[in-house]
């Protein structure tokens, strides 16, 4: 199990119209092979950065797997008009949250 975080700046004056727009285009994430769910989770500092983080069985699922679909095309083409500049994605274990709090 494997955890895509993506880190999405929104341009301020769009934020309600992204939420709207991610609403639209999550079914294609949710289809995708090895999808295991997600959460959007909007900043509280900074409420204009959302981080998108989704659950994979493996990194492959998202890499190349959704990544190269036509499914992410159109995903993508939903959001990147909202966003104010490039997302950063990168990819964690998911037996560090496994480990709770005795990790720290």
């Amino acid at each position: 199990m494997i955890y895509e975080i993506a880190l999405l700046p929104v341009y301020k004056d769009d934020i309600e119209h992204f939420r709207n727009a991610f609403a639209e285009v999550a079914p294609l994430l949710c289809r995708a092979k090895g999808y295991r769910g997600h959460m959007l989770a909007q900043g509280i500092e900074n409420p204009e950065r959302f981080n998108l983080i989704v659950r994979w069985e493996s990194l492959e699922d998202h890499t190349p797997g959704f990544e190269a679909s036509d499914d992410h095309r159109v995903f993508m083409m939903g959001l990147q008009q909202y966003f104010s500049e490039e997302p950063q994605v990168y990819h964690i274990e998911g037996a560090v949250f496994a480990l709770g709090n005795t990790a720290f």
